[in-house]
């Protein structure tokens, strides 16, 4: 049996060490090649225990030297050479940020399947994605537990079209928090999410309800429905990982336990589902769940991604490239919490309006990262 060939981009963050798990799991995946950023270290025992033919590197630290054997990339355009590299059967995409839309770009016009993790991707082209993977007739599937609970509905359904579609979110660590006291949250207590093992910017946008205004950008691309088809649903058991409803009122839910590896292997194994050793789901333990209404005014980010959309051409972009920004700064001590959300919401009406390309979309977000460096004065 040939082995599926599986290069992983962002191998060091936590959906590619968890990408890695997976792929330890079953003898039908080969690991072609690796890319990282800057862990160096985690990256080179990453290439000693699966045996890679490349590594990238993105910034390698000072005075880096690869060991003897290992064949690899360095420098800023290493993400972009591993896209290019042959012997690849499929990518999974775990970058964090706008940076991988490029990688995803370059790896459809090659004819290699997504398996894609980087929401910022589709929030920031995903037109231009979407339409590029349908002339190319290359799959491109999605990793994120919600928008793979969508799929997996949605393949249940047998091509009726969804009427609704539930992105459900957990609430974050600040689900039950007052406004003001999440304006003033400390950055250890936005990395304390109730259920996921996540990276820090994942963890700070999930505490922000950012991640879920990104994944409703995200929904609209990979499932082309209009806005107001997309609700969200705050579920803190993270049991329900979304779900869709019909036109005849019934509603399609996919379960699982909080686990990143159950999306990563339904999409490296699809259309098949490869057993895996991991505990099964208890609905007797859990005993019930709770869904609610998100509050747009202490979660602001929720009211932004529809404001976004309504704007359309390239503010999608800027959203998400001003909120990286902002985040940096939040990450850096330099603004409180409840600044994040002011300041994507600036860039947001500032930037300039512009139809949507690759070009226009660099550009849009290079100003909405300066315009988010800039006071708010509120």
């Amino acid at each position: 049996m040939n082995k599926k060939r599986i290069l992983i981009l962002g191998s060091t963050g936590s959906i590619g060490r968890q990408s890695l798990e997976v792929l330890a799991q079953s003898e039908a995946f080969e690991l072609a090649g690796i890319a990282a950023g800057s862990n160096a270290a985690l990256l080179l025992a990453q290439c000693a225990a699966f045996s890679p033919r490349f590594a990238a590197l993105s910034s390698p630290p000072e005075g880096f030297s690869p060991p003897k054997g290992l064949r690899m990339l360095l420098g800023e355009g290493a993400l972009l050479e591993a896209c290019e590299q042959d012997g690849i059967d499929c990518a999974i995409v775990a970058v964090v940020g706008a940076i991988g839309l490029r990688a995803v770009l370059r790896l459809l016009d090659r004819g290699i399947p997504v398996l894609l993790a980087n929401k910022e991707t589709l929030v920031a082209g995903g037109e231009l994605v979407m339409r590029l993977a349908v002339e190319r007739r290359v799959p491109l599937l999605p990793v994120d537990s919600e928008h793979s609970a969508i799929f997996q509905c949605l393949r249940g359904a047998e091509g009726n079209p969804p009427k609704t579609i539930w992105l459900t979110a957990s609430g974050g660590p600040f689900r039950a928090w007052p406004k003001a006291q999440i304006e003033g949250a400390t950055l250890e207590q936005a990395l304390r999410h109730p259920n996921w093992s996540m990276g820090p910017k994942i963890s700070i946008d999930s505490a922000s309800m950012m991640n879920k205004a990104l994944e409703i950008i995200e929904a609209k691309a990979l499932f082309q429905v209009e806005p107001d088809q997309i609700e969200v649903l705050v579920h803190p058991e993270s049991i329900v990982h979304s779900a869709v409803e019909f036109s005849d009122g019934s509603v399609l839910a996919q379960m699982g336990r909080p686990d990143m590896r159950l999306p990563i292997a339904y999409a490296l194994s699809f259309p098949k589902r490869m057993p895996l050793p991991y505990p099964s789901l208890s609905l007797v333990e859990i005993g019930a769940l709770h869904f609610e209404r998100p509050d747009f005014e202490r979660f602001p980010a929720l009211r932004l991604a529809y404001r976004a959309l309504e704007i359309g051409g390239v503010a999608p972009a800027a959203l998400n490239a001003a909120n990286e920004a902002a985040v940096e700064l939040f990450i850096a001590g330099r603004i409180p919490f409840g600044e994040i959300a002011r300041r994507v919401e600036n860039a947001l009406e500032r930037v300039g309006r512009a139809e949507l390309s690759l070009a226009h979309i660099e550009l849009a977000d290079a100003e909405a990262r300066r315009l988010a460096m800039e006071p708010t004065g509120r």
